[in-house]
């Protein structure tokens, strides 16, 4: 299945990744009861669905930290994301540019 998700199509996800944990992402579509590829649903969960995820402005002190891990890494943004509880390395990324 192509094209944006459902509202439907994300409780799905969520709540077996709730139940069960992802897995195989690659098995987890079939098993969810998704027509969708495991990448999608990966994706999908780890930059929206997921509980933990900050929304909202980054703050002065998460896009101080930004610039100085950048600084030090480059674009290593999954690395840069570790030290940013919440956020996700897309997220920073696309902030960044």
């Amino acid at each position: 299945r192509k094209g944006g998700w459902t509202t439907q199509e994300d409780q799905i996800l969520t709540a077996y990744v709730l139940q069960h944990g992802h897995g195989n992402w690659r098995a987890l579509p079939k098993r969810a009861g998704l027509l969708r590829c495991g990448k999608s649903c990966r994706l999908r969960w780890i930059n929206y669905l997921r509980p933990d995820i900050k929304r909202g402005n980054f703050s002065r002190e998460e896009e101080d930290t930004i610039i100085e891990l950048h600084e030090k890494l480059g674009n290593k943004w999954s690395a840069i994301a570790a030290s940013l509880p919440g956020r996700t390395d897309n997220e920073i990324k696309n902030y960044w540019h």
